[in-house]
């Protein structure tokens, strides 16, 4: 859990501080991988933890199944189905077809390519993946210490 709040904290600081004052889309771009991360360590946490409750046989060893396993686990939970939608895109991030738009402006976005759809990656969609992300953790933690 300490190492889930560390990433938390660092994307916080990156978003709610050098957001506001760099305003790149270099720094949208590392809030990603620094959410990614996060949610990552939090799946391998949550199996982890479901392996000793007997809620599942096995921890899988690729990505793509330990996502299976946690949707399966979380499956009445809507927002951690987001979040793990949201995940998914940024497991992929550095290989998709970005665009910057309005850098050093205030309305700052990293439009992403994925599935065929356009994501403008703006301040306000950084504010709504945060409030997603809130509640995330806020179901990792009850799973972990409960």
């Amino acid at each position: 859990m300490e190492e889930i709040i560390q990433e938390k904290i660092s994307a916080d600081h990156l978003l709610y501080v050098s957001l506001k004052y760099t305003k790149t889309c270099d720094v949208i771009f590392n809030l990603i991988l620094r959410w990614r991360k996060m949610i990552e360590t939090s799946i391998d946490e949550l199996l982890k933890r479901a392996k000793k409750r007997k809620k599942i046989s096995a921890i899988p060893g690729n990505p793509a199944k330990k996502i299976e396993e946690v949707r399966k686990l979380f499956k009445k939970d809507k927002n951690f189905q987001d979040v793990i939608d949201m995940y998914e895109m940024f497991r992929k991030v550095e290989e998709l077809r970005k665009e910057r738009i309005g850098e050093f402006r205030k309305n700052v976005t990293l439009k992403i390519f994925y599935k065929g759809e356009e994501i403008n990656v703006n301040l306000e969609q950084l504010k709504i993946y945060a409030e997603k992300l809130e509640k995330f953790i806020s179901v990792t933690k009850q799973f972990l210490l409960h």
